[in-house]
């Protein structure tokens, strides 16, 4: 589990494909990477994976990851050699839960519909896929590239805003969160990994069997 509180931003600085399996080298400081061990679950721009080897000694320190072609066809296209992504390591038992109870498990990807700027606001609009919509709730939380985020406009019904559609919501992000992870880079049509509220997943899928059960 993790929180969606974004330690770093890596670089992926390296990337193989071997029987349809991508293993990426992920460049960090050394303090994260030293604080990793193999078969760790680590989030890569909210994507949980598994540390299958690390260097914390080498310049730049590195730990590599593997990814099934399912998760590559499943996730936002983060996975070329480049590429910045938020890093987390897991929750330890006892820590601090700053942002929310975070699975790491990529629920669909989303589309930035608009970046809205001004003097005191940085808001971003992004349109989810539609079997998400249910877990759009204003004052809600999201995860959008591996960060815990509050859900501000919320379009369809008992919603905020007439004129966002029910699948599409609004992020607002403060100047630290824009200094520290890689939502500052997001522009109109940028991809994004989202995954909705693990409560509310389990208390769909309890209403789902009661009503089966009915």
């Amino acid at each position: 589990m993790f929180t969606g509180i974004v330690e770093e931003v890596g670089r992926v600085g390296g990337e193989a494909t071997s029987g349809g399996t991508v293993r990426l080298s992920v460049e960090a400081s050394p303090e994260f990477v030293a604080g990793l061990a193999l078969g760790d679950s680590v989030a890569l721009s909210g994507c949980c994976l598994t540390v299958v080897a690390m260097s914390p000694a080498s310049r730049p320190a590195t730990f590599d990851v593997e990814l099934t072609s399912e998760t590559v066809a499943k996730t936002a296209p983060r996975w070329r050699t480049g590429e910045r992504v938020n890093l987390e390591r897991a929750l330890v038992a006892g820590g601090r839960l700053g942002g929310h109870l975070v699975a790491g498990h990529v629920d669909g990807v989303g589309q930035v519909l608009k970046v809205a700027e001004e003097p005191g606001r940085h808001e971003v609009f992004i349109r989810a896929p539609r079997k998400l919509a249910g877990y759009l709730v204003t004052k809600g939380s999201i995860t959008v590239d591996g960060v815990s985020l509050t859900l501000v406009e919320v379009g369809g019904p008992a919603g905020t805003s007439s004129e966002l559609a029910s699948t599409d919501f609004s992020i607002a992000l403060i100047p630290h969160t824009l200094a520290v992870t890689t939502l500052n880079e997001l522009r109109p049509g940028s991809k994004v990994n989202l995954e909705g509220d693990i409560l509310a997943k389990h208390v769909e899928r309890l209403l789902a069997l009661r009503d089966e059960s009915a």
